[in-house]
């Protein structure tokens, strides 16, 4: 409250910056992904997902449309090029841009950030709340429903039954 800022983005930050060092000791990072997991991040999301207006979000379905398009975009621009650099094959490139769901957690802070401080309005906060969610979960299924890389996958084991027939 004191900097002006979204309580979670000092957290956000804090994170980015140890997370080389901290990433050595396995055990804390399991008690730190339960705590995040299941006590924080709920209340957070809860909290940003509470102020979207479903009104408004019906009424700037449009608006809602464009900047998803526009995220998508941005994010295949972005990340194709650079996988294929990587010598990922078309369907592993396409698969890994559609799961790359950059943007979710600072996306949120940063459209509360702008609510909270009057920079924009509950129609538009929940036009780029509902815009920056769609762009994770929509890709995902996506990417997993049409492009799962099965050749990268073990193997499934068959049932005893199945391999007598």
């Amino acid at each position: 409250m004191w900097s002006g800022s979204e309580a979670v983005l000092p957290a956000y930050l804090v994170g980015m910056v140890l997370a080389g060092t901290v990433g050595q000791d396995h055990g804390l990072i399991r008690r730190l992904r339960t705590l995040t997991f299941g006590l924080l991040t709920p209340f957070y999301f809860l909290k940003a997902g509470s102020l979207v207006s479903l009104p408004a979000l019906l009424a700037g379905f449009g608006g809602f449309l464009v900047l998803l398009l526009a995220k998508m975009v941005t994010k295949v621009v972005g990340v194709y090029p650079t996988t294929l650099l990587f010598r990922y094959g078309g369907r592993d490139a396409t698969y890994t841009t559609l799961l790359m769901s950059t943007g979710l957690t600072f996306g949120t802070i940063s459209s509360l950030y702008g609510l909270t401080h009057g920079i924009i309005n509950e129609g538009q906060y929940s036009l780029l709340v509902a815009a920056v969610v769609a762009s994770a979960v929509v890709p995902t299924w996506i990417a997993n429903r049409f492009f799962l890389p099965h050749h990268h996958l073990p193997p499934v084991p068959r049932a005893p039954e199945e391999v007598a027939e």
